[in-house]
């Protein structure tokens, strides 16, 4: 009988040993929480995850929030001083000439954060943009050498170049960067872009990253740069609230933004408006145009322009200009987007805009320029307009095609309908959630 008792004992204690699915927490890691397009992606795309029941934190050197799943870096002046001393690396290097000084990184410095309880306590080490001193190519040597799942997700070309964030029309990369025309005086065995690209590729050679790209535009030139030989690339894109941004009453919103209800109203916004890298001048020169070869539009049509320094629009455009200020509050965001008939954006760099994706999502037609990202997401002459390249005359085209599209309605439900089966949170949460559990070796 003892031999029994102890039997089922021993079952009963056997059946508590049963495999629990542990929850899987993964850590983000981005410079700033919400300034700037990465940031924002970032930060949808952590609270998609724990929607989804990833325990997922963002850890990041700038917080803009009190949201206690991001986490800060302790700031102190050395942290400044980082940043300070790439910045002078760089305009030595470009001969003490301030121009593309932001156009390039070198990631010489940085926070290591391999100590950190959220890093140690992750299983999946999540990047996103890292650059402007958060973390240096020493501090990601670290991190993979940690043995820790690594996935990175680009916002732009740094990862795949030696030093900038956008090509342009430059395919060294492909296979060895050197002579970076952002850099006056390259050249020679000091060259910037070559130290930096050899750099990296020291750092990726054998170890295993798991590169992520927001269109299929940087996939492509990804797949393309000698650094990625060897390295998996798999096309995810950025996740939307598509409960939030959506469709709503138009008089209603324009009734909360103090917004006229008698004209037609387009809209423009960046973090910066006078960025030359958004196309400010190509926006001006279309309106001119615009003006010129449709005079009623003068009085119909109304500019609206969010971000910093809109005010310098408003003499500049042959329109009413309604000046916003740099806006991050969703819900606002919203009403804009609602109050609006149409988005244009002519930026002349661009992987995949949050911008345009929000004003899809509310069911705004956009227009933009072919470049980028920007013809995947808008689907010309269906759910808006893409312009030719650099071209204002095209870009003005664009704008009164749409303003005066007779099946209007059809171009904002397309746009809408585009936006919830491509870039919805549960869309793009699904595909990060297979992609982590393919790295870590669990079960989907």
């Amino acid at each position: 009988n003892g031999r029994n008792k102890t039997g089922i004992c021993n079952k009963k204690k056997h059946s508590k040993k049963k495999k629990r699915t542990t929850v899987m927490r993964v850590l983000l890691i981005n410079t700033s929480e919400r300034i700037g397009g990465a940031a924002i992606a970032a930060s949808r795309l952590m609270e998609s995850l724990k929607n989804h029941g990833i325990k997922a934190k963002l850890l990041v050197r700038d917080k803009q929030t009190d949201q206690i799943s991001v986490v800060s870096l302790d700031h102190n002046w050395r942290m400044v001083w980082k940043f300070v001393w790439e910045r002078i690396v760089i305009w030595s290097a470009n001969r003490f000439n301030k121009k593309n000084i932001f156009a390039v990184d070198i990631a010489n410095t940085g926070t290591d954060i391999t100590s950190l309880p959220e890093f140690q306590q992750a299983d999946v080490i999540h990047l996103h943009w890292i650059n402007q001193g958060m973390l240096s190519l020493r501090n990601i040597e670290k991190i993979l050498a940690s043995g820790k799942p690594v996935v990175w997700t680009m916002h732009d070309m740094w990862p795949c170049t030696g030093i900038c964030h956008y090509a342009r029309e430059c395919t060294r990369y492909r296979q060895e960067c050197h002579n970076c025309p952002f850099i006056h005086g390259g050249g020679g065995k000091r060259d910037l872009s070559y130290r930096i690209f050899r750099k990296k590729q020291n750092l990726y050679r054998n170890r295993h990253i798991n590169f992520v790209t927001c269109s299929r535009w940087l996939e492509e030139r990804a797949r393309t740069s000698a650094l990625f030989c060897g390295h998996a690339v798999t096309c995810i894109p950025n996740p939307i609230n598509t409960n939030l941004f959506k469709p709503r009453n138009r008089q209603e919103a324009r009734s909360r933004c103090l917004l006229p209800q008698d004209k037609k109203l387009m809209l423009f916004g960046s973090v910066k408006i006078t960025d030359k890298r958004k196309g400010i001048d190509y926006l001006i020169e279309s309106c001119r145009l615009l003006a010129d070869k449709h005079p009623e539009l003068r009085e119909q049509l109304g500019v609206v322009v969010f971000g910093n320094q809109s005010q310098q629009l408003e003499n500049l455009l042959p329109f009413k200009v309604y000046p916003l200020n740099f806006v991050s509050n969703e819900h606002q965001l919203v009403n804009i987007y609602n109050a609006v008939d149409i988005f244009v954006t002519p930026s002349l760099e661009e992987n995949l805009p949050n911008t345009i994706m929000e004003a899809m999502a509310c069911g705004i037609p956009c227009v933009g320029f072919n470049v980028g990202g920007i013809p995947e997401m808008i689907d010309h002459l269906h759910n808006g307009y893409v312009a030719q390249y650099k071209s204002s005359e095209d870009f003005a085209n664009g704008i009164y095609w749409t303003l005066t599209e007779p099946d209007y309605p059809s171009l904002s439900e397309q746009a809408c309908r585009k936006a919830i089966s491509h870039y919805s949170e549960n869309v793009v949460a699904k595909k990060y959630i297979d992609l982590y559990n393919k790295v870590t070796g669990r079960n989907a």
